[in-house]
């Protein structure tokens, strides 16, 4: 019978429809006051002629205004609390406005007073009657007030994990839309606070480590789920979510994600995207947030230059740069695709920005310095390195060349230049190196740290994280292509453990951390910053959950195969090394290591030397001076 109701639409014009709805506030109205003046003069005799004329004069009164202030605007059919708020304000002006009219009119011609209950009782009976209407209304509109209508056997039912905002407005979305593919059995949360509560009528059923316990007693009311859909990060709280992963992957159930508040849409109100789980969720901690009003303060109105624009690192600083309004950037890069593809992204994304777009190899002294000469850059982001281990123990002195030498020139042309500030993009891997790339780069920070100290114009920062999540290179990358072709997915060692970040995050942080070091300068200089990168993650547990993204099982449909550690490589990564002190900043997510510094003139020298070792490939005389200036270098590990 319900059904029938709504489904039952006859065809009316906006006027036509519209007028419908006031004659029914009118009527709603005028029996309102009516009713109120009844039970306020229970005890007195009421004359029906007067209070008719009286009650007609209200409701015309009331409806005027309700169109004068815009209450017919909103869509009964999805009438929100926001309306209905509106539509009490309303109502409270129009009957103190009213009332208070009645009233003054009634003292000039000495007539008798209102009671003073009467505009209280009119104000209830009639804001009750008005939006009841519009709420029956809209369960009129979409058949159902709860998630009852859901439970048809073609639905997919979905076991939500975190009641948060995110899990009201998804369910919000199922019961609003008859069309929807899922029906929602039932929500974990690792709240106390929030168990056997209920929105919107789904039942938090425990919390995500009693899954297994869940999904049993769901069973048994053949409610089985069939999906997994996490909410937020905080909704894992106490437990990693590639455990969960697994377990869901144990007892049948896929996984996927909804999109974040900022990323739902308009048409996600009615039709909710779901999400495949990206290996970035499996990071298990939300990303930083950025200020990006201190980010402004560096780059805005500023001449940038960037080294390594074309690799992953420097793509992701070109255009997160680009769009603080810098008078100018500039690319640079050795690798003719690499720096098209970036100078055409970045000229889609800033049409007005001026782009040097520059082909060059930073181990070229004298093309740096021309080219630094005539574009007087006045922040320069240092990217430009040689960074996959086994392919830089193949060839140390182009290592040394690329990641020694050419960061003194650009170091050299930055001070030539007069430039504001250097921020070099270190890693951890220069943490206790026991391979040749890993020693440059720590190279790389002992000549940035002692330029800084040595206190001239040109600040020097270096920044150091590990990992970064689908870089060129990476495990990541590695694997889809290893997924693509049917497996099996290599990995060196199953107890090997990396830190990882995403691209977008670990590029903010270090624009972050730059600007806060420059334009925040207290006088404190010779610091690395090192971003916080959360707990490392196992590259085996890594491996495994990529392949129960493609829907396939590990070990079963593709096999993962150990395959030993290769040159240079150790099983886990540091971000501090013992001589190093770690320090705390007031830098979001940012630490600083205070390492013991070495003296500019040594640096130098033992630079130049190195030059001429790598240019004549002598390793044996690379690694017996790395092992002089670079703790902890264990090049037999």
């Amino acid at each position: 019978m319900f059904n029938k109701i709504k489904d039952f639409k006859p065809t009316l014009t906006v006027f036509q429809s519209r007028m419908i709805k006031i004659m029914m506030d009118f009527c709603l109205v005028f029996i309102s006051f009516g009713v109120a003046t009844i039970l306020e003069r229970s005890t007195i005799h009421v004359d029906f002629m007067p209070l008719l004329a009286e009650m007609s004069v209200f409701s015309v009164v009331t409806i005027t205004l309700f169109l004068i202030m815009g209450v017919y605007k909103a869509i009964w059919g999805y009438i929100s609390l926001n309306d209905l708020f509106y539509l009490t304000i309303v109502s409270i002006f129009t009957i103190c406005l009213y009332f208070g009219g009645r009233e003054m009119v009634f003292e000039a011609t000495g007539l008798a007073h209102i009671y003073f209950s009467q505009p209280v009782i009119t104000g209830f009976v009639m804001l009750s009657g008005l939006a009841g209407l519009r709420i029956f209304y809209r369960v009129l509109h979409f058949g159902r007030i709860g998630p009852s209508g859901a439970k048809h056997k073609d639905r997919i039912r979905v076991l939500i994990i975190g009641a948060g905002d995110d899990a009201e407005i998804f369910i919000r979305s199922i019961m609003n839309n008859p069309q929807s593919a899922y029906q929602i059995v039932g929500i974990l949360d690792p709240s106390d606070v929030r168990q056997n509560r209920t929105i919107h009528s789904v039942p938090v059923l425990g919390r995500p480590d009693q899954l297994r316990r869940v999904f049993a007693r769901l069973r048994k009311k053949k409610q089985i789920p069939q999906r997994i859909v996490f909410t937020t990060y905080h909704a894992t709280k106490n437990v990693p979510i590639d455990v969960l992963m697994a377990e869901a992957d144990r007892l049948g159930l896929k996984f996927a994600r909804l999109p974040s508040l900022t990323e739902f849409r308009d048409r996600d109100a009615m039709m909710p995207q779901l999400k495949p789980i990206d290996i970035e969720d499996l990071i298990g901690r939300p990303q930083t947030k950025i200020d990006t009003n201190a980010i402004a303060d560096l780059i805005k109105g500023k001449r940038v230059l960037i080294t390594g624009a074309g690799g992953s690192i420097g793509s992701e600083l070109s255009k997160q740069i680009a769009s603080f309004d810098p008078t100018e950037l500039t690319l640079i890069d050795n690798c003719e695709y690499n720096l098209y593809a970036v100078d055409w992204d970045v000229r889609n994304q800033a049409c007005n920005l001026p782009i040097n777009t520059v082909l060059c190899d930073i181990r070229n002294r004298d093309k740096i310095q021309s080219v630094f000469k005539d574009l007087k850059p006045e922040v320069i982001f240092h990217a430009a390195a040689l960074k996959h281990v086994p392919l830089v123990e193949m060839n140390p002195a182009e290592g040394i060349l690329t990641n020694v030498i050419g960061t003194r020139n650009v170091a050299e042309a930055a001070m030539k230049a007069k430039a504001d500030a250097f921020v070099q993009i270190s890693t951890d891997k220069a943490v206790n190196p026991t391979n040749i790339m890993g020693a440059s780069k720590r190279i790389g920070e002992y000549y940035a740290q002692a330029l800084d100290l040595e206190g001239k114009n040109t600040r020097f920062i270096t920044v150091r994280f590990g990992n970064v999540l689908g870089s060129s290179g990476s495990v990541v990358p590695l694997f889809k292509k290893q997924l693509e072709t049917g497996g099996p997915i290599t990995v060196t060692d199953p107890n090997i453990k990396r830190y990882f970040m995403t691209i977008k995050e670990a590029v903010g942080l270090v624009l972050q951390a730059s600007s806060a070091a420059i334009t925040q300068d207290r006088g404190e200089r010779g610091y690395i910053f090192v971003l916080d990168m959360g707990e490392p993650l196992k590259i085996m547990d890594v491996a495994r959950q990529m392949i129960r993204l493609a829907d396939m099982k590990p070990d079963e449909d593709i096999k993962i195969k150990v395959i030993g550690l290769r040159p240079g490589e150790k099983l886990f990564e540091e971000l501090f090394d013992d001589s190093e002190k770690q320090l705390k900043t007031d830098i979001p997510s940012t630490f600083a290591a205070n390492p013991t510094p070495l003296k500019l003139t040594l640096i130098k020298k033992t630079i130049t030397d190195l030059e001429k070792l790598a240019n004549n490939d002598d390793v044996g005389g690379i690694t017996q001076i790395i092992d002089k200036i670079v703790p902890g270098f264990n090049h037999s590990a």
